[in-house]
């Protein structure tokens, strides 16, 4: 197993050195079963997926979906044993692979039935509202397991990961779906650059953008 420190200079000297390293496909399980844990109380995507009852397996499977989209890139992070995990799709590439698209649909009928056409919206919303003139890194998930929660370990993989897109002199861009997030984000460079409303009453989503620091 191969550990990677976080470059020298901006984000990476604001966290001390921590073990990180790209995923691979015998991560998808783990960096799923994270994600699952981490979103399950989320403002959003426990309203999207209503049911407490199957909510777990739900997003476990949707996360399945995209981690696995997302392996291709080599810029799926985690630490260690899971405690935290990143996904990241770097420009010019799909958040969904054209064959992992194409599923999207019927597995969120097999999980959600009649609620799936609802989702799909929230997917196209998210879809509508992200940027498209600039080339940018884009974070799709950030998350820390519960039992981890608080460690500062999903905050250190991220400033990790923004030192690597600082050294690239690259731009990122998120979309918070939860407010208590937004200082958080904010005290690593990013900054709100807009809003979107979800359907049928849903909750607010915020995106922020980053620039690397000059």
């Amino acid at each position: 197993m191969s550990f990677l420190a976080p470059p020298k200079g901006s984000a990476g000297e604001a966290v001390m050195a921590m073990q990180v390293r790209v995923a691979g496909s015998v991560d998808t399980s783990g960096i799923a079963t994270t994600l699952a844990e981490a979103f399950f109380l989320d403002p959003v995507w426990g309203w999207a997926f209503a049911d407490s009852t199957c909510r777990k397996a739900q997003h476990e499977a949707w996360f399945r979906l995209l981690i696995g989209s997302a392996l291709p890139h080599q810029w799926v992070w985690t630490t260690p044993a899971y405690e935290a995990v990143s996904l990241w799709v770097p420009p010019g590439c799909p958040e969904l692979s054209e064959s992992d698209e194409a599923q999207l649909g019927p597995m969120l009928e097999e999980l959600l039935g009649t609620r799936a056409e609802l989702v799909m919206e929230v997917f196209n919303r998210f879809d509508t509202a992200h940027p498209r003139s600039q080339d940018h890194y884009y974070l799709s998930l950030l998350g820390t397991h519960t039992d981890h929660r608080g460690s500062g370990l999903g905050m250190g993989l991220l400033a990790d990961n923004l030192a690597r897109l600082d050294a690239a002199r690259m731009p990122a861009y998120l979309e918070s779906t939860n407010p208590a997030n937004l200082r958080r984000y904010e005290s690593v460079g990013f900054a709100v650059c807009g809003t979107f409303d979800l359907p049928d009453g849903g909750p607010t989503v915020t995106t922020m953008w980053r620039e690397p620091p000059r």
